[in-house]
């Protein structure tokens, strides 16, 4: 059995933005339609580079240090007690870990914070954390396990409710995290994503076009004293990452399971001859090597194995 390659499970329907795409704009699409990321391309098909959340979480401190530089007032920000969801899927301790990616999988999410009976905080279990379950099973045939072994235990990314909205986009642009649980006397009530907070940035990210916040760098002037055309920041062209990793259709899924793992990146654009053919994401990932996994009826000595998987990169 030959391994599935990116080819086989990448998605090639997919939102993608022009260099030229205003930033206010991109960060609509993102929140219409529900995806951390998108592809920028020429009008052509050729690969630029990714505008994604975390772009954004850099807009938004630009946006602040120039409304500071030119003294105009900043919208009325929310703070984390008022964007933060309070409806959520958690897990605990014990919970198996083919069953916590099963989890993730039905309700859409890319992560669930971790509590214990008395609904204390205690870590968080992520689609990054599932590529441990997966690199590991393939290559292991690990006894089957609870999500406590896997799961991200810093406490350094949990916030309190008064925490201000910049200051959460502020750790998202220095972080990797995606998601911030929020604490009362270590206690979950709360949980912030980056998406939360774009779904929440809208009068802030209006500010460019509007013209209260002219994102302009004055080049100096020319050897005749003339003066250049300013340049304004408000394509999405100013704000891409263009160090976003990228895969061709023959990489195997489970050395991308691998570059998921050892990367911050949730996606990665599928590249050929310089132009983009389609995207594979952790989610895609998960949901191609969920179906290989085998947990027999007796937990407690049962093998937890990607059997199809594992056969196929070790025979």
């Amino acid at each position: 059995m030959n391994p599935p390659l990116a080819q086989d499970i990448m998605v090639t329907k997919l939102v993608t933005l022009l260099p030229d795409t205003e930033v206010a704009e991109a960060i609509r699409l993102l929140v219409k339609h529900g995806i951390s990321g998108a592809p920028v391309t020429e009008a052509d098909g050729n690969y630029l580079g990714v505008f994604s959340e975390k772009c954004c979480m850099k807009l938004f401190d630009v946006i602040a240090r120039f409304a500071k530089q030119q003294q105009v007032a900043l919208p009325t920000l929310p703070d984390a007690r008022q964007i933060m969801s309070t409806k959520l899927v958690t897990l605990s301790p014990e919970t198996d870990v083919v069953q916590a990616i099963g989890n993730l999988l039905d309700h859409r999410i890319s992560g669930a914070p971790v509590v214990d009976s008395d609904g204390r905080f205690l870590g968080v279990f992520s689609e990054k954390t599932s590529m441990s379950v997966l690199v590991q099973a393939a290559y292991e045939q690990l006894p089957t396990t609870e999500v406590a072994a896997f799961m991200d235990a810093d406490l350094e990314r949990t916030i309190l409710e008064d925490v201000t909205f910049l200051e959460c986009a502020r750790i998202f642009r220095e972080t990797p995290y995606r998601r911030l649980p929020v604490l009362r006397d270590g206690k979950l009530v709360g949980l912030i994503s980056r998406r939360d907070v774009l779904r929440n940035s809208n009068e802030l990210a209006s500010m460019i076009p509007g013209g209260k916040v002219a994102l302009k760098a004055i080049h100096d002037t020319g050897p005749l004293g003339e003066r250049s055309t300013p340049i304004v920041f408000d394509r999405v062209r100013h704000f891409l990452d263009l160090e976003a990793e990228t895969i061709t259709e023959d990489r195997d899924l489970l050395a991308i399971a691998k570059e998921f793992l050892h990367t911050p990146y949730r996606r990665f654009p599928v590249i050929r001859d310089g132009k983009l053919i389609g995207q594979v994401s952790r989610r895609n990932v998960l949901m191609a090597t969920h179906r290989l996994m085998k947990i027999t009826p007796q937990r407690e000595v049962s093998p937890l194995y990607l059997s199809a998987l594992n056969a196929a990169f070790h025979q």
